[in-house]
């Protein structure tokens, strides 16, 4: 197991902190970690009382809050309450300047309650702001520091091409709903109260991206995401082309939070949350996503388990089932063939004998090493991502493919037995683990 860097031990102090204080919200959690150090924006869709506020200036205090800027937006807001005042000296000089210090555009961390609810001033500069991190101040273009911002809403956009293009700044989405279970009633009313610490500078999300920078996606991986943009498109759902970039630099910052100079399917897990436009579709995200991670598992998992390979000699030699069947009983009945026929059929024979014990005995031997890796899943499944929240759900991958490869060599052993009458010597399994 690899050693833990700095910056995944901060991750793992900021999600158990965090935990502790907001029940049933692991996933969130995670996902606005990954969108703050990818330098993402996160948009939380919820009603009143969801903690959406509390979270997001939780996150921020754990850089401390010096550099924190929150608002709610009416539509009676105005870009001086966001953006700063007009600085009257200025104006004096036919300058129309804006005093930023203590606002948005000089926040590293905001939160905007409400955003949909902004007017078309306030909107036009939040455009520039969390794309471009520019601010557009009189005639001057200024770079603004901002290096995560959260929004919330009780409601999605509607349909105005300026909320669609706000709407479409924001990477990470989030259907935020009110507590389920029983158990965190009962320990909502003893949730700890005192102040985060800090736990992370500025530093260590730079040092992440300057690494996310170098860190390559390799050719399988893209075209696992065409494949999946192929998939929604063939259901009729389109991502702009901007939305995909930013996906891949999200998969990119996850490889470079674990020490990986490459992207891997374990750096694409929180891939549905990037791709719905209403929280209705995101069942139907995960259903697109689940299906090719799946097979890009199979993929990745080749060296250890080919099943590609072991099916297709399985369905091979089943296809000659009939065939080599017929020429075992019509030698024992003493049929007559010709020479040629004969040759052919015993050559085939051989081939199909050697071939069916040495596939069988070798995927017998590697389902058993499977197995053995069974046994501590969840820790492999945290190595190769200690973001995901839910582990079991990949185990149970895990265990889907050690199933598939079971029928496989049942496959194989029944093929066997129909040609040669007998089982295959060292291929015994017990099928009821």
């Amino acid at each position: 197991m690899n050693a833990t860097t700095p910056i995944q031990r901060k991750m793992d102090q900021a999600i158990e902190l965090l935990e502790r204080r907001f029940l049933e919200r692991s996933e969130l959690i995670r996902l606005l970690l990954l969108g703050m150090i990818s330098g993402e924006n996160a948009l939380l869709i919820g009603p009143p009382g969801t903690a959406k506020s509390q979270l997001a200036r939780a996150v921020s205090h754990l850089f401390g809050s010096e550099h924190w800027f929150e608002y709610l937006l009416t539509r009676f807001t105005t870009p001086d309450e966001i953006f700063g005042p007009v600085s009257l000296q200025q104006l004096k000089m036919d300058q129309y300047v804006r005093k930023t210090e203590g606002y948005l555009p000089a926040a590293q961390f905001a939160f905007l309650d409400e955003i949909f609810k902004a007017n078309s001033a306030i909107l036009n500069a939040l455009l520039s702001i969390l794309n471009e991190r520019i601010y557009f101040n009189g005639r001057e273009k200024e770079a603004v520091p901002l290096q995560f911002l959260i929004a919330a809403s009780n409601e999605l956009p509607e349909d105005d091409e300026q909320l669609t293009a706000l709407y479409d700044r924001f990477l990470f989405r989030y259907e935020v709903g009110y507590l389920q279970n029983a158990s965190s009633y009962e320990k909502m009313f003893s949730l700890p109260k005192s102040p985060l610490p800090v736990v992370f500078s500025l530093y260590d999300v730079t040092d992440v991206q300057t690494q996310a920078a170098n860190v390559t996606i390799p050719e399988a991986l893209i075209y696992f995401l065409y494949r999946v943009k192929q998939d929604m498109e063939a259901k009729e759902y389109r991502l702009s082309d901007r939305r995909w970039s930013k996906i891949a630099h999200v998969w990119k910052t996850s490889a470079a939070l674990h020490g990986r100079e490459e992207v891997t399917i374990w750096d694409t897990v929180f891939t549905p949350h990037m791709m719905w436009d209403v929280p209705e579709d995101l069942t139907v995200m995960r259903e697109i996503f689940e299906t090719q991670f799946t097979e890009m598992l199979k993929l990745e998992l080749e060296n250890d388990l080919p099943l590609r390979r072991f099916q297709q000699t399985a369905e091979k030699w089943k296809a000659k089932e009939s065939e080599l069947h017929a020429f075992q009983f019509k030698k024992e009945v003493g049929a007559k063939m010709g020479k040629d026929a004969l040759e052919r059929n015993r050559q085939l024979l051989e081939e199909s004998r050697t071939e069916l014990e040495e596939t069988a005995r070798d995927l017998r031997n590697r389902l058993l090493q499977w197995q053995k890796r069974e046994q501590d899943l969840t820790a492999f499944v945290f190595e190769k991502n200690r973001l995901i929240h839910n582990p079991e759900k990949y185990t149970v991958k895990y265990a889907y493919l050690r199933i598939e490869g079971e029928r496989i060599l049942q496959q194989l052993q029944k093929t066997y037995r129909t040609v040669f009458d007998q089982e295959i010597a060292g291929t015994a399994y017990d099928y009821t683990l």
